[in-house]
């Protein structure tokens, strides 16, 4: 698995609980959150990256779930083209930060649509989700830049499902390892890798990240967090109840890179 060197995160603004969301889970606390997001940033570095803290953009709510806005590997940078229409300017300042770290940007353009939330790359192999934030014009956009980079990539639909995002669902752990909510390890797009399953009483747990020789984890899920435990991973755990209000979850709060 490739070692992650760097890592761009943008603090949530005084708008943040005017973002869009579907969970029932009430008005997240600000202060909570930035109080939750200084320790996401410490566990980014405590896994040995650089970071980048971008300032908030109140005028963008949804701003600080930041992994939407670009896929970033070790042969591209890719913006893409939020399928929100009002997230589509977070885009922008985004573009600028992750120019310093590559010499060229590509982008998803419209009709496509692309939510970074529905990427999952595991290894040379990408996951892309088509969603209700990601067409299929978005996909498939991606999929042929991404093959020009000499990467593999599946195209999955999740209309049907109840996951927001494709990563609501999937992780990639490294060692041809998922972790998979519990239903989706029958796909036959997961056919050749070791899956992990997240029982259905913890399913926000999947979008877990792993960050070198750490695993990202969400707190108040024991099952799964022992039977990573189990496995020889070193986890950190991290409280996420106010993004978890607003349909965030670990890896929508940074690029990494």
């Amino acid at each position: 698995m490739n070692r992650f060197q760097h890592a761009i995160v943008r603090t949530p603004g005084a708008s943040f609980a005017n973002g869009l969301t579907t969970a029932d889970l009430g008005k997240p606390d600000l202060d909570l959150a930035l109080e939750q997001h200084q320790a996401y940033c410490a566990a980014l570095v405590k896994c040995g990256v650089a970071l980048t803290i971008m300032d908030p953009e109140p005028q963008y709510p949804d701003s600080t779930f930041i992994e939407d806005t670009a896929i970033l590997s070790s042969r591209s940078a890719i913006l893409t083209h939020p399928g929100a229409p009002s997230r589509q300017g977070e885009v922008a300042s985004v573009g600028q930060a992750v120019e310093k770290h590559y010499s060229a940007l590509q982008a998803i353009r419209p009709p496509g649509t692309l939510d970074g939330g529905d990427i999952c790359q595991a290894g040379d192999h990408f996951f892309i989700g088509i969603s209700h934030r990601t067409n299929a014009e978005g996909a498939q956009q991606l999929a042929d830049i991404l093959g020009t980079d000499g990467f593999t990539t599946s195209i999955i639909d999740i209309r049907g499902s109840e996951l927001l995002h494709l990563k609501s669902g999937i992780a990639y752990l490294g060692d041809e390892r998922l972790v998979l909510v519990d239903g989706m390890e029958t796909l036959a797009d997961f056919t050749g890798f070791e899956t992990i399953t997240v029982e259905k009483d913890e399913q926000y747990a999947a979008n877990c990240v792993r960050v070198n020789e750490n695993v990202l984890l969400a707190a108040g899920f024991p099952k799964f967090a022992t039977r990573l435990s189990t496995m020889g991973y070193h986890t950190i755990t991290l409280e996420m109840s106010e993004f978890q209000k607003m349909d965030g979850g670990l890896s929508c709060l940074s690029l990494r890179f």
